[in-house]
């Protein structure tokens, strides 16, 4: 199975390079996965240079975990709904979502971020 960059993400969502979008459809049409660490530079780009809102960027999100393959899903897909409804950074919601549903012990100095471990 072929793993897929930040890169060939965005192309796929934003679909504003046409021959990209193409090989990056193809390409999740024939089957690939990406990583936990792919999908924070994806947030971290559709946020920072293209101001997309968090509601927009989870739609997107859940919609491409339709499509494409990811280790722990249900921890992402919690992440998803934790950064879609807060202003935490999308890898703390990861974090918080590490501890909350895959029972994983944060050790974090971050304030915020403590307060929502269970």
């Amino acid at each position: 199975m072929n793993l897929i960059d930040a890169n060939v993400i965005i192309r796929y969502l934003l679909r504003d390079i046409e021959d990209q979008y193409l090989r990056a459809s193809q390409a999740i049409d024939l089957g690939c996965c990406t990583t936990t660490e792919v999908l924070a530079e994806v947030v971290y780009v559709l946020m920072k240079v293209y101001k997309i809102p968090r509601p927009d960027i989870a739609i997107a999100l859940f919609s491409l975990l339709k499509e494409v393959q990811i280790e722990n899903g249900i921890a992402v897909i919690f992440a998803i709904n934790l950064f879609k409804d807060s202003s935490l950074d999308f890898v703390d919601c990861l974090l918080i979502s590490y501890n909350n549903v895959l029972g994983q012990h944060i050790i974090s100095f971050d304030k915020k971020l403590v307060s929502r471990l269970l």
